[in-house]
C-alpha cells in the first residue's frame, strides 16, 4: 500500500560528508508495516518502505523505463512496477522479476527520536540503477554453457549464471550482427538507432567473461557427443546447452510476396526501412496483432493513408476479446485508419517489380505503396530436428517447468518453446512475451547449476496506441466473461477475465496500478473470485 508523502521535516544530519545528504523524511509512525511512500532527500525522490519491521530506502524510478515505483504495488518484501510489472526486493533493491534487468540503488536509513532519516550518496543517485554482483570465469575451468540465440533468454541465462558465481565458460552465439537488444521497441519507435536499444554494451560481456559470437548460425546438434556445428565450420562442445532461437515471421502464401515494398518487421533494419518508405505513402497492414496495431498507431501523421486487413471480427479478438478489440479499432478509426475485417489477402499485385495494390477475398482492391505483413510466427527449431528432442505438432520445443527439454543437459526458452504455465494448472503454452522469455533464461540457468527452480512467473504484456499504454497480465485463454471496471468508451477501464468463477487475467487502460495488483495476486496463488471482481470495493487493487 502506498501512502501520501508527508511534508519534509527539513532536518539534516550534522555528520554528513561532502558526497552524502541526510534528511529526516517522516515520523516513524507515518509509515505502517507493508506500506511505502515517496519522500524527498536533497531534491531527489526516494522510495521509503517498511516491510518485515524494517525501513528501507530505494531509488524510486524503475530501472526498466523509469516508472515511479511509489505508484506501484507492495507485497511482502517486494515492490512491483505499475507500468510493466518489474519487481524489486524492498530490503536489497535487487530485481526479482523482469522486464527490468538492473537493480535499484539502496540508501541508508536510521531512526532517531521517532524520526526516519534517509541518507543519499550524490554519486550513487546519479547512476539510478545498479548491476547485481556478478562473478567471472576462472582459468582452467573447462565447463562450458553454450547459448544458441542472441535474445533476451540467452542474456538472462548468462547474467544469472554469473550472478550465481558460475565460473566456467559461457558462449552466446547469434546469427544477428547485434548484441541482445530490446525488441519491444521496434514497433513503437521505428526510426530507432540500433545502439540505443542494446540491453548491454560489449564492455559488459567482456567484464563478466561472456563470450559473444555474432553473425554465426548453428547448423547441427549432436546431443550424444554434446557438440554444435556452426556455419563457419566451428564445432563447439558443451556441458549444458540452451536453445533460444526465437521465431520468424510467417509469410503470406499468395503471389506477389517478393515485390518491392512488401515488408515484415523483425529487426531494427526492418523498422528503419518501414519508417523511411512509409513517409507520405499509402500503407496496408495485414494482421491485427499487438505489433500490427502499434505500427498503425506509429504511422499516424506519417503515412498518407493507412489500411488494416484482419482475419477476425476485431483486433485482438482472440486474445483480449470484443470489448478491448472494439475500443482499439475505434481509437484508430477516429484517427483516419481504415479497417477491412473478416478478410484475407488473395493476391499482391505489382508493376515493374514494385507493389501496386492488394486484392482481398471479397474482390476489394486496395491501392498501396507499402505492404507490411504481420500474421504470426513460426519457430526457429530446425536445429533440433532429428535430435530426439521432443517438439509439438507446430514444431515448438517442449520443455518442463525447469526449462529442460526431453534430452539431458539441453534446455530451451523464449518464443521457440512451449512450457507449463503454473497459474494455468501447468497447461503447456507458447507465450511470446518479452518478460516471459527473460524469466525462462533465469530459470534455465538456476537449474543448470542444480538449484532446482520452477518457472512461476505470471505473463505480463503491454502495448502502446496513440501514446496510451494498454497493460495485460495473466492467461485468459478460454475465458467466459469480462467484467469491466470504469468505462471502455472513456478510455479509462480495467477488464477482469473470468474462467471457472475466478479471475485469470486483467487488461487496463489508464487504470494503474490495477494490472500489477492482479499480477501479484495471481503470482501469490490467492484466487480472485468472480464475486470479488464484481464488487464495488476495489481496495484490493491498491488504487491511488
Amino acid at each position: 500500500m502506498s501512502v501520501t508523502k508527508p511534508p519534509c521535516l527539513l532536518e539534516s544530519d550534522p555528520d554528513e560528508d561532502q558526497d552524502e545528504v541526510t534528511e529526516a523524511v517522516c515520523l516513524e509512525s507515518d509509515l505502517r508495516e507493508g506500506q511505502m511512500m515517496e519522500v524527498e532527500v536533497g531534491g531527489h525522490t526516494v522510495l521509503l518502505t517498511r516491510t518485515e519491521g524494517k525501513y528501507s530506502a530505494l531509488e524510486n524510478q524503475c530501472t526498466h523505463y523509469g516508472a515511479p515505483l511509489s505508484k506501484g504495488v507492495i507485497s511482502g518484501t517486494k515492490v512491483r512496477c505499475p507500468w510493466h510489472g518489474s519487481c524489486f526486493n524492498t530490503h536489497t533493491g535487487d530485481v526479482e522479476e523482469f522486464p527490468g534487468i538492473d537493480s535499484l540503488p539502496c540508501h541508508k536509513v536510521k531512526i532517531e527520536n521517532k524520526k526516519v532519516y534517509v541518507s543519499i550518496n550524490k554519486k550513487t543517485i546519479r547512476q539510478g540503477k545498479r548491476i547485481k554482483h556478478m562473478g567471472g570465469a576462472e582459468p582452467g575451468n573447462a565447463h562450458t554453457v553454450l547459448l544458441i540465440g542472441g535474445g533476451a533468454t540467452s542474456l538472462s541465462c548468462a547474467e544469472t549464471l554469473r550472478q550465481e558465481n558460475y565460473s566456467g565458460r559461457i558462449i552466446m552465439v547469434s546469427r544477428d550482427y547485434l548484441l541482445p537488444y530490446d525488441k519491444t521497441r521496434l514497433s513503437k519507435v521505428m526510426n530507432v538507432q540500433s545502439e540505443s536499444i542494446l540491453l548491454r554494451g560489449m564492455e559488459f560481456y567482456q567484464k563478466y567473461d561472456i563470450e559473444v559470437w555474432l553473425k554465426i548460425e548453428a547448423k547441427s546438434l549432436d546431443t550424444e557427443a554434446k557438440t554444435v556445428t556452426f556455419d563457419n565450420g566451428t564445432v563447439q562442445s558443451y556441458d549444458q546447452l540452451l536453445v533460444s532461437t526465437g521465431c520468424r515471421a510467417k509469410v503470406l502464401d499468395v503471389p506477389g510476396m517478393s515485390l518491392k515494398n512488401v515488408l515484415m518487421l523483425e529487426t531494427p533494419e526492418d523498422a528503419r526501412q518501414i519508417h523511411a518508405v512509409c513517409e507520405g505513402s499509402r500503407i496496408v497492414l495485414v494482421g491485427t496483432s499487438f505489433v500490427g496495431m502499434e505500427v498503425a498507431s506509429y504511422m499516424l501523421n506519417k503515412a498518407s493513408d493507412i489500411t488494416v486487413i484482419g482475419s477476425s471480427e476485431l483486433p485482438y479478438h482472440n486474445t483480449l476479446g470484443k470489448e478491448i478489440g472494439k475500443i482499439t479499432l475505434m481509437m484508430l478509426v477516429d484517427n483516419g485508419v481504415k479497417f477491412h475485417m473478416n478478410e484475407f489477402v488473395t493476391e499482391i499485385r505489382g508493376e515493374n517489380g514494385t507493389l501496386k495494390d492488394i486484392v482481398l477475398k471479397s474482390g476489394t482492391v486496395i491501392p498501396a505503396d507499402v505492404l507490411i505483413v504481420g500474421i504470426g510466427v513460426n519457430p526457429n527449431s530446425e536445429l533440433l530436428r532429428e535430435t530426439g528432442i521432443k517438439m509439438d505438432q507446430k514444431r515448438f520445443v517442449v520443455v518442463d517447468k525447469y526449462m529442460r527439454t526431453s534430452v539431458p543437459n539441453v534446455f530451451s526458452g523464449g518464443d521457440v518453446c512451449t512450457f507449463p504455465l503454473t497459474m494455468a494448472q501447468n497447461q503447456q503454452v507458447n507465450i511470446g512475451h518479452w518478460q516471459m522469455a527473460q524469466a525462462h533464461g533465469r530459470v534455465a540457468a538456476l537449474n543448470m547449476l542444480g538449484k532446482r527452480t520452477e518457472l512461476k512467473s505470471v505473463p505480463y504484456y503491454w502495448t502502446v496506441l496513440l501514446g496510451k499504454t494498454i497493460r495485460y497480465a495473466g492467461f485468459g485463454e478460454g475465458y467466459t466473461e469480462v467484467i469491466i471496471k470504469g468505462k471502455v468508451e472513456d478510455r479509462k477501464f480495467l477488464g477482469l477475465y473470468i474462467k471457472d468463477e475466478k479471475v485469470v487475467a486483467a487488461v487496463s487502460l489508464n487504470y494503474d496500478p490495477a494490472v500489477s495488483a492482479v499480477a501479484e495476486r495471481l503470482l501469490s496463488g490467492r484466487v480472485i473470485t468472480k464475486m470479488e471482481a464484481l464488487s464495488d470495493d476495489l481496495s484490493w487493487l491498491k488504487l491511488p
